[in-house]
Formats: C-alpha cells, structure tokens, sequence
C-alpha cells in the first residue's frame, strides 16, 4: 500500500512524465536550436509576446523586420542588426524559433546568444520552463493522489514534515504560501520593472521565472493527479498525522437519498 492508502499510482507517474519530456525538450531546444544554425544567423531580436513577428521579412507576419523605432521597450530598428526570418531555417529550428517568437517579446537585452545567435526566448521564459521541468521529475517520483487538489499537491513532501501542518489545520496557509512564493517574486520583479526605471538581472529573471513554472505546472500535475473516484470512500485516503476526511452526515443523506 502506498501512503496514499492505495496499491497504483501509474496515472500520477505518467502525469509527471509527459510534463517532463515535453518542457524538457521545449528547454534543452532553446539551448540546441541556435546550435544548429550557422554563427551569427539569427541577430538581436526585439518583438511583441503572443504574436508572430518575425516568420518572414516581408508580409503579415514581418512586424519585428518592419521596426525601425523604438517603441516603448519593444520594437527596434532591425535593419540596423540584420532582418530575420524563422520560416528560412532548418525544420527544426524553425519550430523553436516560431515558439519563441509567438510566446515571448525575444528583447535582445534580456536574452543570452549561443554560436553567436540570439536564442528563441528571453531568460525569464527559460527559467519558467526549467522551473516546469523540475517539478515534472518531482512529481514523476513523489506525487500521490490524494482525493483533493491541495492534499495532492502536498504529496510531494515527506509526511513527517507535513504531520504538524495537519495537526493544527493549516493546509490553507500552507496552499496559500506556496501560491505566493511562487507568483509574488515574478510579479515584483517583473511589476516594478515596467513601471520604473528598475531594470532586473539575468539570475533574478531565471530565479522568478523558475519558481513561477514550478508552482503553476505543481498545480497542474495535483489537478490532473486528484482523482476521488480512486477511492472507494473518503475514508480511505490516508493522510499525515492520521487525519481523515470525514463527510459531513448531509452529505451521506444526499447520497442515500439517491
């Protein structure tokens, strides 16, 4: 028996998997993509986050080529560094670079060059998606159904840690911490960023993005995992401390009602 009070738990193993082969593949092709091209064939970028700015350099999809201004912290003057156009590269990094364009602004100055070329993403994205790589290979190993999202979400830690948390009812602070942890850094950083003259840093970027992917994709791997019908009843969830969940008696009424 697990500690979660039952004998399987392939669904939450393979939750972790797929989070793992697929942000773990996004990342270490941020890191290749520009490997494979030539150096110096991708210059310094400057576009927009959810649109594609630089799929040709002439057309409906040639916003970040067609710059010739600063605009406000996005948009430079492109012919200065050289025009770009993913959908010229090879198959392979023409997806990656087609990624980063549609999901990130790509500023020159928030992001590193490999081989002499700009990668697809600024280091903020590259933190977010190492932060969701970690936590698939946490949750690959550690996570546990345990009937409600937040008791899932806990399951990654050793129950001897969590034993006073249950004592005194404190799931709710804890949930809340690990929300705030996770969002509040970014927010900061990124929040203040944009509204003075504070610029941040390369290790704070990947610090904050990083505990964003992880809290969101912790999130999502315990909704994914939370499966009360696995049970046969709520009482056979174990949890830390010998807490049980018990059903309020109208509820079983409801039930029998039924």
């Amino acid at each position: 028996m697990l500690k979660n009070g039952l004998v399987d738990r392939s669904r939450e193993r393979k939750i972790g998997l797929w989070v793992t082969y697929i942000s773990g593949f996004i990342f270490f092709s941020m890191f290749l993509a520009p490997l494979t091209l030539e150096t110096g064939s991708v210059p310094k970028l400057s576009g927009r986050a959810n649109a594609l700015d630089y799929m040709s350099v002439d057309g409906s999809f040639s916003w970040g080529n067609q710059q010739t201004t600063d605009l406000g912290g996005i948009g430079h003057n492109q012919e200065e560094y050289g025009f770009f156009s993913w959908s010229d590269l090879n198959p392979y990094a023409a997806a990656i670079y087609a990624f980063g364009d549609l999901n990130c602004h790509q500023k020159s100055e928030r992001s590193w060059e490999i081989n002499g070329n700009q990668m697809p993403v600024c280091t903020r994205d590259l933190g977010i998606f190492l932060g969701i790589f970690i936590i698939g290979i946490i949750w690959t190993r550690f996570g546990h159904n345990r009937w409600t999202i937040k008791d899932t979400m806990f399951s990654i830690f050793s129950d001897n840690r969590l034993d006073s948390i249950y004592e005194k009812n404190q799931r709710n602070l804890l949930f809340w911490g690990i929300g705030g942890i996770s969002l509040l850094p970014i927010l900061l950083d990124g929040g203040i960023q944009a509204i003075s003259n504070y610029e941040s840093d390369t290790l704070r970027r990947i610090f904050t993005g990083a505990l964003f992917g992880m809290g969101f994709m912790w999130f999502f791997c315990a909704s994914l995992s939370a499966k009360p019908s696995k049970f046969e009843s709520e009482s056979q969830v174990l949890l830390p401390a010998n807490a049980r969940f018990v059903q309020p008696p109208e509820f079983h009424q409801d039930i029998s009602e039924e």
